[in-house]
């Protein structure tokens, strides 16, 4: 069974940095797309970062290019989520997601991860 857990969200000033991971098991993921999204109250699910897991390609929506990186650990089938010059409207819940390339939607969602960036 496939699991995402996602980690490392948490209360930060803004201008400061956090460090999101999530850790897949429960199959290999060679030929997956891994990617963040986010929610925060009261708007709809945004769509933050991914790469491809095989090939590193990476791709970020326009709201975080030049402050996020998306990166990911083969070894440890671990994908990470550098967060700098955070602002109060990054504060959101945080979801680590998986599907196949060759797919339109994402199959796997984590839990989720909160982080709060405060003024």
């Amino acid at each position: 069974q496939v699991q995402l857990v996602e980690s490392g969200g948490g209360l930060v000033q803004a201008g400061g940095s956090l460090r999101l991971s999530c850790a897949a098991s429960g199959r290999a993921f060679t030929g997956y797309v891994m990617a963040w999204f986010r929610q925060a109250p009261g708007k709809e699910r945004e769509f933050v970062a991914a790469t491809t897991w095989s090939v590193g390609s990476t791709f970020y929506g326009d709201s975080v290019k030049g402050r996020f990186t998306i990166s990911g650990d083969n070894a440890r089938n671990t994908v990470h989520l550098q967060m700098n010059s955070l602002k109060p409207e990054d504060t959101a819940v945080y979801y680590c997601a998986a599907r196949r390339l060759r797919d339109q939607t994402y199959n796997y969602w984590g839990q989720g991860t909160q982080v709060t960036v405060s003024s």
